[in-house]
C-alpha cells in the first residue's frame, strides 16, 4: 500500500460506474462520515462505518485505510465482499481491524444494512464503567434494556471476534464494546446514525452528570418500559431516522458538497 501521505485526495468520480444502488449507498454513508466527524465522534483515521450494497447483497462498502472522515468522499469508499476481497480499483485498502467484525454481522444478519463503530471519549468512558449505560432521564430510558455489552478482547482485527460480538449483541442494534467504544447497526444507514447518535449523546449526558460528584436518581425500570412503548408506537417496526437523516444531509451538503463526489 503506497505511503497515505502520498495519495492523491481527488479521487476518479465512480458515479456512473457502479450501480445506481451502489451509488446511492456511498453518498449516505459519506455524508455521514462526514457529519460523524462534525459531531466530534472520530477526528483520526481510525473506527469504521460499513454498509451493505443494496443490490448485491454479498458485498459492503466501508472506508479505507489512510483517510481522515473529514476527506471521505463516496468515490473515495471501497467496495468488499465477505471472503475478504477488495473490489474497488484504489490505492486505498481496508484495514483488518475494520473489516473482520463489520463484515461478520452484515453477514450473519441479512436485515441489517449497515454497521457504525467509534471511540467517543464519553463512549469511552461510559464503556469503562461497571453500571454501563444508565437511565437517567428520557434520552437513556428509552434506551433501557437495548444496549448490549461485549467484553474487550484486545485489538479487534481478529476474526474469531465476530461471532462473539454477534452473539452478544442479539437482537439488539445498540452495543457498548467495554473498554472500548461503541457500536450500532441499522436496516438503514439513517437508523444506524440514529441510533449512535442517540447513544453517543446518553454516554455524553452521563459522563457530564457522573463528573459533578453528585448522587442522582435513576428512572424507574417501569417508567422506561413506558417510555420505550410510546417510542416503539410512534414508529411501529419502521426503521427510525429517516427525518433526521434528511437533517443530516442538508447539514452535510452545507459543510461541504463534495463529499458526493
Amino acid at each position: 500500500m503506497p505511503d497515505t501521505a502520498y495519495f492523491d485526495l481527488n479521487t476518479p468520480s465512480l458515479e456512473g460506474k457502479v450501480s445506481e444502488a451502489e451509488w446511492d449507498t456511498r453518498v449516505n454513508l459519506a455524508a455521514a462520515f462526514r457529519v460523524a466527524y462534525h459531531f466530534g465522534w472520530n477526528q483520526t483515521i481510525l473506527n469504521h462505518f460499513s454498509a451493505r450494497v443494496p443490490d448485491a447483497p454479498d458485498h459492503f462498502v466501508m472506508n479505507p485505510q489512510g483517510l481522515g472522515w473529514h476527506e471521505i468522499t463516496a468515490s473515495s469508499l471501497i467496495t468488499a465482499d465477505f471472503k475478504g476481497n477488495d473490489l474497488t480499483e484504489s490505492d486505498y485498502r481496508l484495514a483488518p481491524a475494520g473489516r473482520n467484525f463489520h463484515s461478520a454481522i452484515l453477514d450473519a444478519r441479512r436485515d441489517l444494512a449497515c454497521v457504525m463503530h467509534v471511540h467517543p471519549k464519553a463512549g469511552i468512558v461510559i464503556s469503562a464503567t461497571k453500571g454501563g449505560l444508565l437511565p437517567i432521564d428520557q434520552s437513556s430510558s428509552m434506551l433501557f434494556g437495548r444496549v448490549a455489552y461485549h467484553a474487550f478482547e484486545g485489538l479487534a482485527q481478529e476474526a474469531e471476534e465476530g461471532p462473539r460480538i454477534i452473539e452478544d449483541l442479539g437482537a439488539n442494534q445498540m452495543m457498548i464494546m467495554q473498554n472500548h467504544g461503541v457500536l450500532t447497526v441499522g436496516h438503514t444507514i439513517a437508523e444506524g446514525f440514529a441510533l449512535l447518535h442517540s447513544l453517543v449523546s446518553c454516554c455524553e449526558t452521563q459522563a457530564q452528570l457522573m463528573a459533578t460528584g453528585q448522587d442522582y436518581t435513576l428512572v424507574p425500570e417501569d417508567v422506561c418500559k413506558v417510555t420505550q412503548a410510546q417510542i416503539d408506537a410512534r414508529y411501529q417496526n419502521r426503521p427510525r431516522g429517516e427525518l433526521e437523516w434528511a437533517m443530516y444531509r442538508r447539514l452535510a451538503e452545507k459543510m461541504d458538497p463534495e463529499f458526493k463526489l
